[in-house]
């Protein structure tokens, strides 16, 4: 019973986002609900993907917040489920959101940080 108490506590959404509104936009067969506060945005994966690694989630996750938000993306850290985004909005203030919908997107590069050990991907997405 202990058990089950814990693992319904991992559903909860971050308590920084309650009250945003929720943004569901898909990325290149990612499905993600976003939610933006101040300077941060959340991407919670919504759909049911085989063994995901985060880089291409990163990058995916990273563009649907910034398509959300309106705003540069300094770094996205997470993991393949939750991703959390530092906002750069050059101080304007925003309403969310900006964009809801469907992207296909083409990978076009990646590239390895090795100083901090991470992939990066770039992406090209068109709305469909």
């Amino acid at each position: 019973m202990v058990l089950l108490i814990g693992l319904a506590g991992c559903a909860d959404r971050n308590d920084h986002f309650n009250g945003s509104p929720v943004t569901r936009i898909a990325v290149a067969g990612s499905e993600f609900d976003v939610r933006v506060r101040g300077e941060l945005a959340e991407a919670v994966r919504r759909n049911p993907q085989y063994a995901p690694r985060f880089g291409p989630i990163r990058a995916r996750a990273g563009f649907a917040m910034a398509e959300v938000s309106g705003c540069r993306i300094e770094q996205v850290l997470g993991d393949a489920a939750v991703a959390l985004g530092l906002l750069d909005c050059d101080g304007r203030p925003r309403s969310w959101p900006l964009a809801t919908g469907a992207y296909d997107c083409v990978q076009l590069d990646s590239w390895v940080s090795h100083g901090q050990g991470l992939e990066y991907f770039d992406y090209d997405c068109t709305p469909i």
